[in-house]
């Protein structure tokens, strides 16, 4: 069964895509942790982070570097941490998250919430930086 992001990269489930190529999509999370919290995966469903072969592991790394400056010139922040967690969904993926203290990238702390306009408005702001 696809997971909840390969459903995503096929076009089942709408998402707010900031960037992608022929290989990763990042969109931005839905329950965000800051404004600007971005998810990056790879289009191929492999369940474990680290199970990503070297080639694929580099390259999303790459990736994600380029995502990073979209959201630092597009929300402003100190710095764009990185989270690899994997419990959420069994695919491959990677938190973006804008910082301006190191609790920002706090996952216990409560999610904030917007509207789908503010959503967009977020994605447009990132995919033009």
């Amino acid at each position: 069964m696809p997971t909840l992001f390969s459903r995503i990269v096929a076009g089942e489930i709408p998402c707010h895509k900031v960037h992608e190529n022929e290989y990763f999509l990042a969109f931005l999370d839905i329950q965000p942790i800051a404004k600007g919290h971005t998810l990056i995966i790879p289009k191929k469903e492999v369940d474990y982070f680290f199970d990503l072969d070297e080639e694929v592991l580099t390259s999303i790394n790459l990736f994600a570097k380029e995502v990073a400056a979209k959201i630092k010139k597009a929300i402003p922040c100190k710095r764009v941490g990185i989270a690899v967690i994997g419990l959420e969904v069994p695919h491959a993926h990677m938190h973006l998250v804008p910082l301006n203290v190191l609790s920002d990238i706090d996952f216990g702390k409560p999610r904030l919430m917007f509207s789908q306009e503010e959503f967009a408005q977020i994605a447009d702001a990132i995919r033009e930086a």
